[in-house]
Order: C-alpha cells, then structure tokens, then sequence
C-alpha cells in the first residue's frame, strides 16, 4: 500500500471515529500530496519517494511554526504544531542515528573522492539520494561541512 493510499484510508478511519484533529490534518496533508501532483501544466502521478519528501516538508513547516509560536510567548499554538508534526511523522521512515549519518557521510566522501569544501554540493546530492527521507537535511548538512573542514 502506498503512503497516499494509507493517508487516505486513515482519513476514513478518523472521519468514521469523528477525531477531528486527526481528520484535519490528514486532509492538510493529502490536499499538499494533491497539489505537488497538480502543479504545472500536466498532473503527474507522484511516486512513494515524492509522497515522503512532501510529508518531510510538512513536519519541517510544522517544527518551524513551533519554534516561532515559542519565542513569540504562545505556547498553546506551539503545542499544537508539535502534535500536527508527530501525526505527520508517523508516516515517515525512522530517522536514521547520528553513527549512520556519520557512516553515510564518510562512505559518501570517499566514493566521491571530495577534498574539500568545494566539493559539498556533490556530496549533499549524493547523500541525500541514499538518505533519502530517513535524514534531515540541516544535520546532514552540518556534517558533511564538517567532514569536508
């Protein structure tokens, strides 16, 4: 089953359960997943990866709303952002740990031959092909300016 096809049916399910926090923010994401598909001129039929990269994006948008909820002294809204960004994470590969990305980053080095910083943008697009959802990209990031400093 593919994660559209399981965001759909989980929608029906939180409608039938009448929870509607669930309901509504199921709908948020599947209305993004339907967007992507029809943006530009010919709808395009999105692949399992795309799906994901969307979902990474939403609980990324919902994380940087909390944060900002926080400083600006609402921590109710905050509240309800973080649980938005949970929901959304369940659909999501685990995460990989800090060892695997490390592993990733050196291996990724290595295979590329990079020296130096120069040679990040190669290394980034590499390692966020095998990373693919299961990594955030600023810690990604973050490591391989360290591995290339």
């Amino acid at each position: 089953m593919s994660t559209l096809d399981q965001l759909t049916s989980d929608l029906t399910t939180a409608m039938k359960a009448r929870d509607t926090e669930r309901t509504g923010v199921l709908r948020q994401i599947i209305g993004a997943v339907r967007f992507e598909a029809k943006a530009g001129t010919v709808e395009k039929d999105l692949s399992d990866d795309e799906v994901l990269r969307i979902l990474a994006r939403e609980v990324k948008k919902r994380r940087d709303s909390a944060q900002i909820y926080t400083d600006a002294g609402a921590p109710e809204r905050a509240a309800t952002e973080t649980a938005e960004a949970d929901l959304i994470e369940t659909y999501l590969p685990a995460q990989l740990s800090d060892d695997e990305l490390q592993a990733l980053v050196t291996a990724v080095v290595a295979d590329v031959g990079a020296t130096s910083v120069r040679d990040m943008g190669a290394v980034m697009k590499e390692a966020t092909a095998r990373a693919g959802a299961s990594a955030d990209g600023k810690k990604l990031s973050t490591l391989v300016r360290a591995a290339l400093s």
